[in-house]
């Protein structure tokens, strides 16, 4: 069905050790070699998944002057609604064909980053709008927490060395919207190809054609996930922690044939952040004679603002 390796969370969540060595040594391989992995046995319930389908379906589908209402001047798109075509890929002119939405991260017990994080925007004429989207957002971030300390020990790290840095982290949780195509897109696809910049995405939602991974060998690979699975990313903040061990890997979402064209695609990707202050420097353990530093020292909060600045998100 896909070339994508598949994983269950499962087994790194029982008291099997052997489960669990199982379960680190699967998702270090995909994460080494592709980059990708569909997982299943997450904390996302199938219900949770329909409702927030259901709400943001509700959403994308209201006049254009509501949904503008929504979008916020001068925070980078980063909560609320960010409109069609805004956004472009890294090295890119032509806008991508989609609108979304951004929940962001829910503080507890840090009065400094609530200062620095823009405030959730509450959608007034959908009650359970927000309510389903800070619960999906909690889920998502549970799972990639346990991800997370799979790759720490993965890396030869303590478990739980990630733990600190995601709390509170700078996530964000994106409903996008890719609109029936009505005429030919010039240069355009729903999603041109790029790396994320964060250090993991969990996406719902690419059970249909469309999202597409580029191998090693420089070749595009449909990857498609089982309705009870979600798809899982390197991103580039993991890579240049991990000298390019694991690696960010080139993804894509292409328009549909021509006769799909009139369809609406629905996808939520959700972007693991951490704090601003975490320091994104090669870890030691991940850099020899065979494989020199690559990057530079940067935190997460510096290399976060200068994506968006090539994204078009954020003026110079």
């Amino acid at each position: 069905m896909s070339s994508i390796p598949s994983v269950n969370l499962q087994e790194f969540l029982s008291d099997d050790k052997t489960q669990k060595e199982k379960f680190i040594k699967e998702i270090g391989s995909a994460f080494e070699n592709i980059g990708f992995v569909a997982l299943s046995g997450h904390f996302l319930s199938d219900e949770l998944v329909a409702d927030l389908y259901e709400e943001i379906k509700i959403f994308f589908n209201q006049p254009q002057e509501l949904k503008d209402s929504y979008e916020i001047e001068g925070i980078g798109g980063q909560r609320g609604y960010t409109s069609f075509g805004k956004e472009h890929a890294k090295g890119k002119k032509e806008g991508d064909l989609k609108e979304f939405w951004h929940f962001g991260q829910y503080v507890e017990n840090d009065p400094k980053l609530e200062a620095e994080y823009p405030d959730n925007v509450i959608v007034k004429e959908q009650p359970k709008f927000n309510a389903v989207g800070k619960e999906t957002f909690k889920m998502l971030e549970k799972t990639a927490k346990y991800v997370l300390r799979a790759l720490a020990l993965h890396l030869n790290l303590e478990e739980t060395y990630f733990d600190d840095y995601i709390k509170n982290g700078n996530s964000i949780l994106r409903p996008i919207h890719y609109p029936p195509i009505k005429d030919e897109p010039k240069n355009a696809v729903r999603a041109a190809a790029h790396g994320d910049i964060n250090l993991i995405t969990l996406l719902m939602g690419a059970h249909g054609k469309g999202l597409q991974v580029k191998n090693h060998n420089g070749e595009w690979v449909d990857a498609i996930a089982r309705p009870d699975q979600l798809m899982i990313n390197v991103g580039d903040m993991l890579s240049r922690l991990t000298n390019n061990k694991l690696k960010s890997t080139i993804h894509q979402v292409v328009n549909p044939p021509k006769e799909l064209w009139g369809t609406s695609r629905y996808s939520i990707p959700f972007f693991m952040h951490p704090v601003s202050e975490m320091p994104l420097n090669c870890l030691e353990n991940c850099v020899d004679e065979n494989n020199p530093k690559q990057f530079d020292d940067i935190t997460a909060g510096e290399f976060l603002h200068e994506r968006l600045i090539e994204l078009g998100l954020i003026k110079k």
